[in-house]
């Protein structure tokens, strides 16, 4: 492909006063890195690290201009690895996709050949761009509590950040795989919406701050997926069952959380932690076979809303003013 074909892409600028606009480009192939591996982006999707990043967080995003998106979906049009074949259906997330390289909200990316894996058979690139690093992150949770022996039958699970991307993925393959889900949302009109993923209850998310400072409360689930940090993350695990576990993927409400290690030490609960970002290329790699297979959820289109590459400026708003339900899948192609 001729390094001066052009193509549409989100970009983010920041001015002289630091201030930070977003706007859809015509862009340059010859402008992104010079990588080994030139993919054609069909589908993205949005997450809070995307927003933080339109939004000029430097400690997302370093340099600007830049075009946020840290997932894609694409096809292959060019690998000078020889590790996939030309037209071949590839997925990208995590690594520094979106960050400081170029990201899926532009239809073309240039990156390493091994950040990208196959996209599997059973998965069309929207289905994999509907579950994105949200659901991914979602599906490594659970099987992290799995890998822990965590089995329906010991009771209910909660998830914090109910109706987020990762919250609302994370109930419906719990659902899926025969859990009770308690969810916690602050978005009591969502209640049926959560219902309908798969919650068996809906809570308000402040309801989980009940136990206040005491060190340890009442044992009410067997185990918990936290989204948000903080302490809803500290009082989660006040509040787990002896011998279960509490992943923690996300810090919307705060990085920091401060209790005592008695949930630890007289329960021998666990704190787990989740990192979609980095993890081996195999793993990666697993977990997408996982969400193709037993994890793959039926209708799967219901579970994401898709939106165009130009409406991505209004959506990211909706992600920083905490107005997103669900996943949102970008058709960048057009």
């Amino acid at each position: 492909m001729s390094n001066d074909k052009t193509f549409k892409a989100l970009v983010v600028e920041e001015d002289s006063e630091g201030n930070f606009s977003k706007s859809i480009q015509e862009r340059q192939v010859s402008e992104l890195p010079d990588n080994d591996l030139l993919i054609e982006v069909h589908y993205s999707s949005l997450n809070y690290k995307d927003a933080m990043s339109a939004s000029g967080n430097k400690m997302i995003t370093k340099n600007f201009p830049h075009t946020p998106g840290i997932d894609a979906a694409g096809v292959v049009i060019s690998d000078k690895s020889g590790t996939f074949s030309e037209g071949q259906k590839v997925v990208i997330f995590g690594y520094d996709l979106g960050m400081d390289t170029p990201g899926g909200l532009g239809q073309m990316i240039s990156i390493p050949a091994d950040w990208a894996v196959a996209c599997p058979d059973a998965l069309t690139l929207e289905e994999a761009m509907i579950y994105g690093t949200g659901g991914i992150t979602a599906a490594l949770s659970i099987q992290k509590l799995e890998k822990m022996g965590a089995k329906p039958a010991d009771g209910p699970v909660a998830v914090s950040g109910a109706t987020g991307g990762v919250g609302s993925i994370s109930i419906a393959i719990l659902s899926q795989l025969g859990y009770d889900v308690i969810a916690f949302s602050g978005k009591t009109e969502q209640t049926e919406h959560l219902k309908e993923l798969g919650a068996t209850e809906v809570r308000h998310r402040d309801s989980v701050n009940d136990v206040g400072k005491r060190p340890v409360g009442r044992e009410l689930w067997a185990n918990a997926i936290d989204t948000v940090g903080g302490e809803y993350l500290a009082n989660l695990l006040k509040q787990t069952k002896a011998g279960g576990a509490v992943t923690s993927c996300g810090l919307a409400a705060s990085a920091e959380f401060a209790m005592t290690v008695l949930p630890f030490i007289t329960r021998g609960v666990s704190l787990l932690g989740i990192d979609s970002v980095y993890i081996p290329l195999e793993d990666k790699k697993t977990i997408w076979n996982r969400v193709a297979t037993d994890m793959k959820l039926p209708n799967l289109e219901s579970y994401g809303e898709e939106i165009t590459l130009e409406q991505t400026p209004e959506y990211l708003d909706r992600f920083m003013a905490g107005k997103t339900v669900g996943r949102y899948v970008v058709n960048v192609k057009g």
